[in-house]
């Protein structure tokens, strides 16, 4: 059973346990997830209301895409998780000899890229999911500005979460044109995740 298919005691006991997977990396996605499940709740509760007919058709187009980010992030939960194990896996392959040491260490090199590449998608659908949060939070339904603003922190958490998990893998690869391409997508992101204090106030100004 995946760990998306888990309830949540099982998870967060597998979370606190010592088994280094799950760890940050999925609790980031689930993060996202629930970020994504509340903007979703938010685009339910305004379309078709009476106050809300000329912001309707904008989120009848964003809750599917909030529903699908919800789900690639619960799929994420148990990427991560395999992604990680699949470094450790590398870590403990043989390095008797020098072919043994050369097979060691470009294993090594393609899960730390890998375990990179996870929560760089991770990151990026959160980003998505905040910006979204930020148009339900100005826009959605008045009575429902607080979700949007939970969904928001949701997001952002999450965000931020993936994207120290991409940069401690990014620290043990040895590949320059990989760092130096993945970290350049990694400041867009960071842009979207400093809108954490603007949606708030907007949140605030509603509530």
């Amino acid at each position: 059973m995946s760990f998306s298919d888990s309830t949540l005691v099982a998870f967060t006991q597998d979370l606190a346990s010592a088994s280094p997977a799950p760890g940050g990396g999925s609790t980031a996605a689930l993060a996202g997830a629930l970020g994504a499940s509340l903007v979703a709740m938010v685009c339910h509760l305004t379309i078709g209301r009476k106050n809300y007919q000329n912001v309707s058709e904008k989120f009848q187009a964003m809750l599917p895409r909030a529903e699908a980010l919800r789900a690639e992030l619960l799929n994420a939960i148990q990427h991560d998780a395999d992604a990680y194990s699949q470094v450790m896996i590398a870590y403990q392959l043989p390095k008797d000899s020098d072919a043994e040491k050369s097979v060691r260490t470009r294993a090594i090199q393609n899960a730390l890229k890998h375990a990179a590449e996870i929560p760089l998608r991770v990151a990026t659908a959160c980003a998505e999911i905040l910006e979204m949060a930020e148009f339900a939070a100005a826009h959605g339904n008045k009575n429902a500005a607080s979700d949007a603003g939970a969904g928001a922190l949701m997001a952002e958490a999450g965000l931020r979460a993936a994207l120290l998990n991409v940069e401690i893998n990014l620290g043990l690869v040895q590949d320059e044109a990989f760092n130096s391409n993945t970290r350049a997508q990694l400041e867009p992101l960071k842009r979207v995740a400093a809108k954490r204090q603007s949606i708030l106030d907007s949140v605030q100004a509603r509530i």
